[in-house]
């Protein structure tokens, strides 16, 4: 089997993309990975050096979501049909709704990460104003999802969401994204500390509902989603804020390892995101057995169930009041952080997720066999 990935390089899809990709690569699936938006760093494709039956075509299109989109989707569309013809691949599986509707014949899989749109509702609490640009958009969107073979989502929030936002697939399934457990270490002894990751000025994210009121624990913030290179001369990037009744520490990009130590050592992972379809941050801490204390959104509640302890939806206050709490019971914290923890090696595995992939690409194929 030859499958056709693509990807972006600017948000969560792309440590999507590479559990994919090195999933499908390790059972055997011949992968062609094409990237759009910024052009990667050598640093960050390292992890495709040893992955043979790989090839990987970085280019620097627009994402569908960016202001000159439209200038870009007639060259990006023409790019991808020639790709096609030229590597013959089984399937094409696209990070990116515009092109679900590309004429080619085989079958077309979309994965719904997020959109525009829904994140403005679910942000701003209303929908974008009305603009050229705006229909453009949603226009795209739909014709993409009422073309592709298949339309998958990482939530059965999500599926709902794009159903009511846009268009009901021809055909749809939920694949809950998955991690591979040999990246974390869960049984490193744990500070007494908090730790999530987002800028401060994400509304989506709303990391700053840590640094509202006074906490029990030491509070890390990662100012971004996306890992950086090792730095030839260490850069320090770092804010601490202490007073007497609490700290907080704002830190910049960080490497994968300095990453993976953080969540390691932190007692508890604060999901504090208004909109979160992918949730790969969350997943990593509960692979590093951190207790997950999330923001009580729909998403969050499907994914972890009994496994998080909740605050109130977007309520600094009822964070706080959670923190509290699992400062002062370690043995329930310890108790969520391993639940958390056995449910992500349950359900939200890289195994499980190339599994249900693996399943639903022979299943287009078989039926484009019959089309044909």
């Amino acid at each position: 089997m030859h499958v056709l990935v693509t990807t972006d390089t600017v948000s969560g899809a792309w440590t999507y993309a590479r559990e994919l990709v090195t999933g499908l690569v390790t059972r055997g699936v011949q992968v062609t990975l094409v990237s759009f938006g910024e052009i990667p760093l050598p640093d960050q494709t390292a992890w495709m050096d040893l992955l043979h039956g790989l090839e990987y075509r970085p280019t620097a299109f627009r994402l569908e979501w960016m202001d000159e989109a439209p200038h870009d989707l007639r060259e990006s569309s023409e790019f991808l049909a020639n790709l096609v013809r030229e590597v013959r691949p089984d399937i094409l599986h696209l990070h990116q709704f515009c092109h679900g509707n590309l004429p080619v014949d085989i079958p077309r899989v979309v994965m719904a990460h997020g959109d525009l749109i829904s994140w403005a509702q679910a942000v701003q609490g209303c929908t974008p104003r009305p603009t050229r640009w705006l229909k453009w958009y949603r226009d795209t969107i739909v014709r993409g999802i009422a073309a592709a073979d298949a339309v998958v989502a990482p939530s059965a929030w999500m599926l709902d969401t794009l159903r009511a936002t846009y268009t009901r697939p021809r055909r749809e399934a939920v694949i809950y994204p998955g991690r591979n457990p040999i990246f974390f270490n869960p049984y490193i002894s744990k500070d007494d500390s908090v730790l999530s990751v987002g800028r401060l000025l994400d509304a989506g994210k709303q990391v700053f509902l840590l640094t509202q009121h006074a906490q029990p624990f030491s509070v890390c913030i990662v100012g971004a989603e996306q890992t950086v290179p090792l730095p030839r001369i260490p850069i320090r990037a770092d804010v601490k804020v202490s007073t007497d009744q609490s700290c907080v520490a704002i830190r910049g990009p960080q490497t994968e390892a300095q990453l993976r130590a953080l969540y390691s050592r932190a007692a508890v992972y604060a999901a504090t995101a208004r909109y979160e379809p992918l949730g790969m941050a969350a997943l990593d801490a509960a692979f590093s057995r951190c207790a997950i204390v999330a923001n009580d959104i729909p998403s969050f509640r499907e994914v972890w169930g009994d496994a998080a302890l909740y605050f109130r939806t977007n309520d600094a206050s009822s964070l706080a009041d959670t923190l509290r709490q699992l400062d002062a019971d370690r043995p329930l914290r310890r108790a969520y952080a391993d639940r958390a923890y056995t449910r992500a090696r349950e359900r939200f595995t890289t195994k499980r997720m190339i599994d249900d992939y693996l399943e639903l690409y022979r299943s287009l194929m078989a039926a484009n066999s019959l089309a044909a």
